[in-house]
């Protein structure tokens, strides 16, 4: 890629995580998507398994400054469309120069040369993410093509509000997280989102980066339904520090809520739910928070706002079709 006199790219590095952090504070203060990291919560990013920096990043670097980065992600495995996810940004004060579209194409190249090294059998797709009131994120992605594929909100709910009384059936118990169980919740996990939309098995160790294994997560306020020794149902929650910093709410993010096949429809997802709220609200938390699939299977979105969850922000997942021939 050509980039303007001045500007320096290069693969993103794990010493970068301040300057990062310090390129997505920015980012937020005018984008509002509800998101703020700091550099260790960056670092632990860049130490998840099969994260390939030098050839799946990019940074773009002025004046001693981070002004703009790019990172393409591949699944391990594909279940019916192999989703290449890209996501970046570029600084505030350097957008509007044609920036943001040539660090798109990067991308785009960069997700199907993944594609075609990776999962060549399959239908190959570059999925990327923007919030609703990002307009230039949103007109960029459909200038270089991208269709809006599929729509999540982010719902909020202050803790300071009653919380409905749901109980959980007899011969089961509600607890909290123990670790002598993150095997049986991930089975019940891989099994819970098998049937939703984009859903691809992680590794093991990817797992559990992403969830148990990571510094956001809060085992006290993460609860299970077991039934004997195998989890039926599970709520985990998350914290992020960062944002209580710029906010000054200390809020739960509800990062994970799933049932097993077997035990729908026995109200278990509300009933681990409302347990969560409560003690979140005993424990010092001011608000609630997590994200839907708008068309979710389960009929989840239905169900929060019945827990009085209401919609925030909405976010739309983008595709762009990647040639068979790359």
């Amino acid at each position: 890629m050509n980039w303007p006199e001045g500007i320096t790219a290069r693969p993103m590095e794990k010493g970068d995580v301040e300057a990062w952090a310090a390129l997505t504070a920015a980012q937020e203060k005018v984008d509002q998507e509800g998101e703020n990291f700091s550099a260790e919560d960056l670092a632990e990013q860049l130490d998840r398994p099969n994260l390939d920096l030098p050839r799946n990043s990019i940074t773009l670097w002025a004046d001693g400054r981070m002004i703009g980065y790019g990172m393409a992600h591949v699944a391990p495995s594909v279940v019916d469309v192999d989703r290449v996810h890209v996501g970046g940004t570029i600084h505030p004060e350097w957008r509007r120069r044609g920036l943001g579209t040539t660090l798109m194409h990067w991308l785009i190249q960069r997700a199907g040369e993944l594609h075609a090294a990776t999962h060549p059998d399959f239908p190959g797709q570059v999925g990327v993410g923007a919030a609703s009131n990002n307009v230039s994120a949103t007109s960029l992605l459909e200038s270089l093509g991208f269709k809006a594929e599929r729509f999540f909100f982010d719902m909020r709910r202050p803790l300071d509000q009653p919380v409905p009384e749901a109980a959980i059936a007899d011969g089961l118990r509600l607890t909290s997280y123990d670790p002598a169980y993150e095997e049986a919740l991930r089975l019940a996990h891989f099994e819970a989102f098998s049937d939703h939309w984009g859903w691809t098995p992680p590794t093991p160790e990817l797992w559990r980066s992403r969830n148990v294994g990571s510094r956001a997560f809060r085992g006290g306020q993460s609860y299970l339904v077991l039934d004997g020794e195998t989890v039926a149902a599970y709520v985990n929650g998350y914290e992020w520090e960062a944002d209580t910093e710029v906010t000054g709410i200390r809020e739960l993010y509800i990062g994970q809520v799933g049932t097993r096949r077997a035990y729908r429809g026995r109200g278990l997802a509300r009933g681990t739910i409302a347990k969560v709220l409560a003690e979140a609200a005993q424990a010092g938390y001011q608000r609630a928070a997590l994200g839907v699939d708008a068309d979710n299977p389960t009929g989840a979105l239905g169900l929060y706002e019945n827990l009085g969850f209401t919609t925030h922000n909405q976010f739309t997942s983008y595709a762009l079709p990647i040639p068979s021939d790359v």
